[in-house]
């Protein structure tokens, strides 16, 4: 049985690289990272995890800042210390997917920003390697957006912005400032807001202010009210990625404050059906987030840090925090929050992690890989009130042989139509689904979500989405 199941493996992994690695040439989305590593081993963390997505990406910079928990220090070496265990690993990754990049190509991709603090490395006579490397990326004969994931502070991209707006001409500067996409973690020091006032065309999704509690990517690993704590706790992070999975693995250092709180700025650039990075009001194990002038939050914090300065109002519109209602399987209750929009793919997530990691030293037949959902019709199409369609899977199919188990749900937030739409009598784990359109008055969109989950192990999850049109 073992002989047969490794000749499928290999049979259906040739089948399916070439088509895997000549859509990923055109689709691949360009990524920069910042991070002010070393001053919290969640960086570190979130570095492996990344480096393991590292094939999906075209990546265009590894860049180390400062932040408010590390002002006057950036620590490349760190970045360059990682990078030497993913050269080690670099060739077994090759044996699963297709386009991991090589040490070479990673490493001359690392830069460093000034070691101040803040605004006070934006200005004149404030150029860094890392800001100069930011413009040269924009200016690129690449139309393709640049995701610049901020882990930490990001006074490199505002020192970059700044000598685009003092040497371009304003038609220049606009062609460049298109092409970013900004994901914060939260605002790490002062220039945050003032990229945000100074340029505010920019594309940009945070969760703004001088407080950690009202935000976002705490779904990754805090405990929320029904969130699924076992997962992200210690015991799992040594059985599942720390011990016996190799030397990246090893590398993972232990939490110190959070698991992987700066994650969630790529988990949402992940191509695995369900994430649509130019619409994060769609939501994706990124989180989810709506376009609006956020109000200053007043509440009490457990996490606000003393003297921070940004304690003003937003000046314009941004992807600010959104909450989801989810209903958790923890413990059989509802519940609504920002945070929920991330901790409800928390088992998808964590498990695809572990997947990755066994990636790093184990053969193809020997690990386990995401299905491959697929759909008998678009994936967006309109019908009428009252109209019944149908919601077909047909065609989905696992690399490896596994049995699937498929699901079915509405995600109501994504969608203009709020109301629920009930699948009755039908159950919502049938590969093809017959749905009923509810009865509108005015056109609305309604988002499903297909989740594919095999029978391997860890089981891996990928999704589809189907948007639907309703008209009156």
């Amino acid at each position: 049985m073992t002989s047969l199941r490794q000749f499928i493996s290999v049979i259906m992994l040739a089948l399916i690289l070439p088509v895997t690695a000549s859509s990923q040439v055109n689709h691949k989305l360009r990524v920069l990272i910042l991070t002010d590593i070393e001053a919290d081993p969640d960086d570190s963390q979130s570095m492996i995890r990344f480096l393991t997505y590292s094939n999906q990406w075209d990546i265009e910079g590894l860049i180390a800042t400062t932040s408010i928990h590390q002002k006057t220090r950036v620590a490349p070496e760190t970045i360059h210390e990682i990078l030497n265990i993913y050269k080690k690993v670099q060739p077994n990754l090759l044996k699963h997917e297709p386009g991991y990049p090589s040490y070479e190509y990673l490493n001359q991709k690392v830069k460093k920003g000034l070691p101040v603090y803040g605004m006070e490395g934006v200005g004149k006579n404030h150029d860094s390697e890392g800001s100069e490397w930011i413009i040269k990326t924009l200016e690129k004969n690449d139309q393709r957006p640049v995701w610049i994931c901020a882990w930490g502070g990001t006074n490199c991209l505002a020192q970059a912005l700044w000598k685009i707006k003092q040497t371009k001409t304003a038609g220049e500067a606009r062609a460049l400032y298109k092409k970013i996409r900004v994901y914060t973690i939260s605002d790490q020091d002062d220039s945050g807001p003032w990229t945000r006032k100074t340029f505010p065309d920019l594309f940009f999704i945070c969760s703004p202010g001088y407080t950690y509690g009202q935000a976002t990517w705490l779904g990754m690993s805090f405990s929320s009210p029904g969130s699924d704590t076992q997962v992200v706790s210690n015991e799992w992070l040594a059985k599942n990625i720390q011990q016996g999975h190799g030397p990246l693995g090893a590398a993972y250092p232990d939490v110190a404050y959070g698991m992987e709180g700066d994650t969630p700025s790529f988990l949402g650039l992940i191509s695995n059906g369900l994430n649509d990075p130019e619409h994060p009001n769609y939501g994706g194990w990124g989180g989810r987030y709506e376009f609006y002038t956020p109000p200053l939050s007043k509440a009490p914090d457990p996490f606000a840090r003393p003297n921070w300065p940004v304690t003003e109002q937003e000046t314009r519109p941004l992807w600010a925090n959104a909450e989801d209602s989810v209903y958790s399987a923890t413990d059989k209750k509802g519940y609504k929050s920002i945070q929920a929009t991330v901790w409800r793919w928390r088992q998808e997530f964590q498990n695809d992690f572990a997947a990755r990691i066994a990636w790093t030293t184990k053969s193809y037949a020997a690990t386990n890989h995401p299905p491959v959902p697929a759909l008998a019709h678009a994936d967006h199409f309109t019908v009428k009130s009252g109209q019944l369609f149908h919601l077909n899977a047909k065609g989905t199919y696992d690399p490896d042989g596994d049995s699937l188990s498929y699901l079915w749900f509405q995600y109501p937030e994504a969608g203009t139509y709020k109301g629920l739409v009930s699948f009755k009598p039908y159950s919502s784990n049938l590969y093809d689904l017959p749905v009923t359109a509810p009865l509108v008055t005015a056109t609305q969109t309604i988002h499903f979500i297909l989740k594919v989950t095999d029978k391997g192990t860890p089981a891996l999850t990928r999704y589809k989405r189907v948007i639907v049109t309703v008209l009156p």
